[in-house]
């Protein structure tokens, strides 16, 4: 028997290799399955057409919700308005009531319709073997050739940008889950029920700066930093680039309940999952009329390192000291939950 996998993303060696041996493509498949890539692109002629596809595995109550946020998310980051969703809806036995299902779609309607998305199909049921509801997206959209911005397009020299700030959904997660283990170490409800909050304000969306940015023409590469954090997104943005990163960790945003709660459970937040930080790639000479253009929407960004070439690896300063990049295979909030 071989060695058991931990709960999370495939180790991204593992996927690479994998995905090299088992895939099949043919020339209208612009980019294919890629470590880093946020979603596959066909060529249609004058348009390419992007479609996605994500789970939701995690026990939530706006598991429809999160669905069509986590896949949105995926689509914009190519620049791509979404259009149209096909969903697969797998519900406990003997836990499942119609008024679960109700919701479930009630949410994903709701979400969709909140960025002009259509729902064109899917499939729903009840499974043997569960013990909480599984929802599986695939998004669809459409997009000029020239407008495509590819996850693996950063360039040497480029300026790295993030929105918003370190692990926002990871804090509500662990503010939610923890709740009662907050209160009892001294922590005050008004605080606990503001990181809860972090999934609606800031928010795990990157919907608007995604699409904010790619309308300026300067970006080259974006993505979105989702399981294992900003670090292994940044890792799998450089990966799908061939290239190296500087990323300076004191530049790197962080409110100040991301910071209390990491340290309270012991864990890092560069790893925490991330959803509603994007990550952006640019000239350097035009990083800063990108974060001027993103503030004029009220968006906030930040520059946190650069690109390098590949021969100079995948760096952290830390306090002035270089480390390599750290990279989790496996979700921090694993650790915690």
């Amino acid at each position: 028997m071989g060695e058991i996998l931990p709960v999370g993303k495939l180790d991204m060696h593992l996927l690479t290799r994998l995905l090299q041996s088992y895939t099949l493509i043919d020339e209208r498949v612009a980019i294919g399955p890629r470590v880093g890539e946020d979603a596959a692109v066909l060529d249609f002629g004058d348009r390419y057409l992007v479609a996605k596809t994500n789970p939701i595995t995690f026990a939530t109550e706006e598991i429809g919700w999160y669905l069509v946020n986590v896949c949105v998310n995926n689509m914009v980051v190519r620049g791509v308005r979404p259009r149209w969703m096909l969903n697969t809806i797998l519900l406990p036995e003997g836990k499942t009531t119609a008024e679960m299902v109700e919701q479930i779609f009630r949410q994903i309607y709701q979400a969709c319709s909140e960025v002009d998305v259509l729902i064109i199909g899917g499939h729903t049921e009840v499974t043997f073997g569960l013990d909480r509801p599984l929802a599986v997206g695939c998004l669809i959209g459409e997009i000029e050739r020239q407008r495509l911005i590819p996850t693996g397009g950063a360039q040497p020299g480029d300026t790295v940008l993030v929105t918003k700030s370190l692990a926002i959904e990871g804090t509500a997660i662990l503010a939610r889950e923890k709740q009662e283990t907050l209160l009892r170490k001294g922590y005050d409800l008004e605080f606990i029920q503001r990181a809860q909050g972090f999934l609606y304000d800031p928010g795990i969306s990157v919907y608007d700066e995604a699409l904010t940015a790619a309308e300026t023409g300067v970006v080259h590469a974006m993505t979105d930093a989702t399981e294992g954090g900003l670090a292994t997104a940044l890792h799998e943005l450089a990966e799908a680039a061939g290239v190296g990163l500087r990323i300076e960790a004191e530049s790197i945003p962080i409110r100040a309940e991301t910071q209390k709660i990491c340290a309270e459970f012991g864990i890092e937040p560069m790893g925490l999952i991330a959803s509603g930080m994007l990550i952006l790639t640019a000239p350097q000479q035009k990083a800063d009329d990108l974060r001027r253009q993103l503030a004029e929407r009220g968006l906030t960004c930040t520059a946190i390192g650069s690109i390098t070439p590949r021969e100079n690896g995948r760096l952290l300063s830390v306090e002035g000291e270089l480390v390599e990049l750290p990279y989790y295979a496996s979700d921090e909030l694993t650790r915690a939950l």
